[in-house]
Formats: C-alpha cells, sequence, structure tokens
C-alpha cells in the first residue's frame, strides 16, 4: 500500500518537481495549490504526511497550520520556507509541525524527514490503538503508564510484543514511580494469561526470613506460628496466571536459589513440605537498581539475573519525557476532580511550566499524590501558579548543572580525576544533534553558534551525522 503525501504549494515549478520525485519514490502525492482549498482537500485525500509552504497566493501557511492541526492533531506536517525564513519555520515546530526543510529542497533530506513522520505517525496510532486497550482493562487511571512522548510509546509497543509469548520472562527497570506495575498488568491482560490471576508481591516489604514462605508457602509446623494446616504461597496463587516479583534485587541469596529452580522447573517444595508441586505461571520482575551492578558486588546470583534479563523494559523517569507531564497532570486532576466531587476546568499555562520544570524524583507518583493535593485543597477550579508554591524547585548536585532560561536544566557530572574539554564538547553537540534528529540548522540554533561554527567543531571532533542531513 503507497503512502499518501499531500503538497501545499502554490509554485507550478515546485509542486510539478516535487509530485514527480515523489512519485518515483512510489508514494501517492495529491496537490493543493490554494490555502482556501486545504481543508477540502484533506477531507478529500486523507494523506498521512503534508508539505506546507509558508507562503502561498491567498494564505499563509503559518494561518493554516492551525486550522490542520485542530482537525487532524496526529498528521505530521512539514513546513517548506526559504533561508531568510528559517525563525518562521522554527515558530511553526512550536504550534505543531513535524519538521521543517529549507528551499531550494534538498530531496534526500525531504527524503528522510518524509520517512521520520511516516514511521512517527505510525507509531502514534499503534498507542492510540494499546491505549484503548489498556483502557478497557481498567479505566482511565491506565493513561499514567502511556503518555504520549516517544520513549513512553517505544516502552509501550515493545511491552505488546513481550505480552504475545506466553511464558517469556520479563525484567522490567526503572526509577521507583514510574509505574513498572502498572506496565506489568498491561503485559499480563495483553497475553493469553489474561483469564488468570495476577499477583504482585513487593520484595522488598517482607522480612527476608519470610521472603521463602511468601513465596512458596508452608505447611503446617514448619516453623514458630505456623499453626494453619497449611498455605499457598504467591506462586500457587498466581497458577495459570502472572506473578509480579516486584524490587526482586531485594531477595536473599539463599532466596534466590530457591526460586532459580522455579523458574527453570516451575516446580518447588512448600516451606517443610515433601511434596513437590508444579504450576504453571509466568514471571515478570521489576526493580529499581541495577541488576548487573548487583551481580558485581555479589548481592545478586549472575546465573539468576541471565535468566531474569530474557527480555528487558526500561521505563524512563519523568524527567526524561517532560511532554508527558501536562497529559498525566491533566489526567490526574481529572481523576481526583471525580473522587472529590469537584468540578475541575483546567491548569493554567503558567502553572503547567512549573509542573514542567520540576525535578519529578518520585516521577509519576510524585506528580499523582502532587495533583490529588492540589484538587483536595483548592477552591476555585482551575489549577494556578499559587497553588504549586509547596513545590520545591528542580535541585541539581553540586557540580551537575544549573537552570537554563526556559525551565530545563542542563545537567553534567564532572568526574573528579577531571575531563579534557573536547569530550565534553563532543558529547554536548552529540547530544544536541541527537535532539534534533541531526538537523544541524536547529542544532546550531540551540547551542547559539553559527552553522559554520558547528560545522567546524564537528569536522573537528570527528562527529558525522546522516548524509545530506543539514
Amino acid at each position: 500500500m503507497k503512502h499518501k503525501i499531500m503538497i501545499v504549494d502554490d509554485d507550478q515549478l515546485i509542486y510539478s518537481s516535487l509530485k514527480r520525485v515523489l512519485s518515483t519514490k512510489n508514494y501517492d502525492v495529491a496537490v493543493c495549490t490554494s490555502g482556501g482549498a486545504v481543508m477540502d482537500a484533506l477531507m478529500n485525500e486523507q494523506p498521512e504526511v503534508m508539505l506546507l509552504d509558508i507562503y502561498l497566493g491567498d494564505a499563509s501557511g503559518l494561518d493554516i497550520l492551525p486550522e490542520v492541526k485542530k482537525l487532524y492533531p496526529q498528521l505530521p506536517v512539514i513546513m517548506m520556507t526559504a533561508y531568510s525564513d528559517v525563525q518562521l519555520a522554527v515558530n511553526a515546530m512550536k504550534n505543531g509541525a513535524e519538521d521543517f526543510i529549507v528551499k531550494p529542497i534538498n530531496l534526500d533530506q525531504l527524503d528522510i524527514i518524509i520517512h521520520k513522520a511516516l514511521q512517527y505517525c505510525s507509531l502514534q496510532n499503534e498507542v492510540a490503538r494499546l491505549r484503548t486497550l489498556m483502557e478497557a482493562d481498567g479505566g482511565s487511571t491506565n493513561v499514567r503508564v502511556l503518555g504520549a512522548s516517544k520513549p513512553m510509546m517505544s516502552v509501550m509497543l515493545a511491552a505488546e510484543k513481550y505480552a504475545q509469548s506466553e511464558d517469556t520472562t520479563v525484567l522490567i527497570e526503572g526509577e521507583s514511580g514510574t509505574g513498572k506495575e502498572l506496565i506489568a498488568r498491561f503485559i499480563h491482560k495483553s497475553s493469553r494469561r489474561s483469564d488468570g490471576p495476577f499477583v504482585s508481591i513487593n520484595c522488598g516489604a517482607i522480612p527476608r526470613d519470610l521472603a521463602e514462605s511468601e513465596l512458596f508457602g508452608y505447611e503446617k509446623g514448619a516453623f514458630t506460628g505456623a499453626s494453619e494446616k497449611m498455605r499457598q504461597g504467591r506462586f500457587e496463587l498466581a497458577n495459570g496466571g502472572t506473578i509480579l516479583l516486584d524490587e526482586i534485587g531485594e531477595l536473599s541469596l539463599d532466596v534466590q536459589v530457591k526460586l532459580l529452580r522455579v523458574l527453570q522447573e516451575r516446580t518447588f517444595y512448600r516451606l517443610g513440605g515433601s511434596k513437590e508441586i508444579t504450576v504453571n505461571v509466568r514471571v515478570l520482575a521489576a526493580t529499581n537498581r541495577s541488576l548487573e551492578k548487583s551481580v558485581e558486588v555479589g548481592t545478586f546470583r549472575e546465573d539468576l539475573f541471565y535468566r531474569l534479563n530474557v527480555a528487558t523494559l526500561i521505563v524512563p523517569p519523568l524527567r526524561e519525557r517532560r511532554e508527558d507531564i501536562s497529559l498525566l497532570a491533566y489526567a490526574f486532576m481529572n481523576e481526583f476532580g471525580e473522587k472529590f466531587n469537584k468540578s475541575m476546568r483546567g491548569i493554567a499555562p503558567d502553572a503547567i511550566k512549573i509542573l514542567e520544570s520540576h525535578a519529578w524524583k518520585g516521577n509519576v507518583r510524585e506528580l499523582r499524590n502532587t495533583m490529588e493535593r492540589i484538587v483536595l485543597l483548592i477552591d476555585g477550579d482551575v489549577v494556578k501558579p499559587q497553588h504549586l508554591s509547596f513545590l520545591a524547585g528542580p535541585k541539581l548536585q553540586p557540580g551537575e548543572g544549573a537552570p537554563l532560561p526556559g525551565g530545563d536544566t542542563f545537567a553534567i557530572r564532572i568526574p573528579s580525576a577531571g575531563v579534557k574539554m573536547n569530550i565534553v564538547l563532543h558529547e554536548v553537540i552529540t547530544r544536541t544533534l541527537k535532539l534534533t534528529d541531526g538537523n544541524q540548522v536547529q542544532a546550531a540554533k540551540i547551542l547559539g553558534l553559527s552553522r559554520s561554527k558547528l560545522r567546524y567543531r564537528m569536522e573537528q571532533l570527528g562527529i558525522e551525522v546522516a548524509k545530506n542531513v543539514t
């Protein structure tokens, strides 16, 4: 099936040339030469990507863009502009454009931008489908797992793939409060085991000497206080379904040995018992620490680590997906507005800026608790900056960075042994190019350099990007 692209431009030479070239690349191309006809053309053609010129004979592409994004928010729009109007194109990206390209158009660069836009569009459609699945499972509260950022989209797409394998062990890594258990529940509900039980146990919340009996159960008289005839452990309770071993790194080495046997053979003995128990359970494990480092220091078994590390999901902290903060804040506001019987209308833009600039060391859990407190105490129906006065500003460790004018932070860690300036420059430029997907014009603007100066530094430091990406 061909991907459809719409060109909106009143210059016949440009749109004819683009149509011819894109058609040879197996795209289905539609052309609209009038700004006033764009909305009707969109409805009729239903393109997957739009190339929109900033200057049209009867309209401005900058005026058309908001109308397009309002009715078709998922449609990637690529602005076309002259060199002298690059700043206008950058502003357009802030208002919803996917990217921009400068005339005369570099066809190799255009091909890269279109390919990236189509990939992103496909990712958005898939995430929308996943969101529908999750809301069907647990209601609106599940939106806290998803978000709309690319990092979370990638995590959820991988989670769905892992869910299709009925028995594969999945290790979910991430800081506390990032939503690891909710992702585990999603894997369970998306799998063929969804009709079975989902059992979760926090390995760090139970005394170490009771961990074995909690996991595998016990027989009467197995230890002092075991007065019941028999008690099933969590593995038996999860039979036919899924068990989540949260904070698995907290288990003692003795219990780790027994757990390894269960993972390999799906059999175990209750504490004090002589009968071998067989279970059909899928094991998911979660941790907020590096198990690999725990192996190095001898607090976690290497063989168990490799048995768990079959499929891995790394849940990014909230500070690495700040574009999700407003979405999550609104979701929690609505959740607690309903809980406390308050009709909440929204969050002021200045309040959103405060939320987006906060460090959120407690991640999504901290954001949820913050919104619960605000909705509970607020007198009005709009969250304003004064309602966030209790939030401490982003705190950086000495030597790790400083706040930037936009509210974000730049952080760099200097080792005690020191570091060469060329290494620092190489890292900064490389990260910036990654942020802009290799676009040197945008990278130079972010770094406050001229394009020629950036290219000089790249050549000096041996930094390369994809051919013809400017």
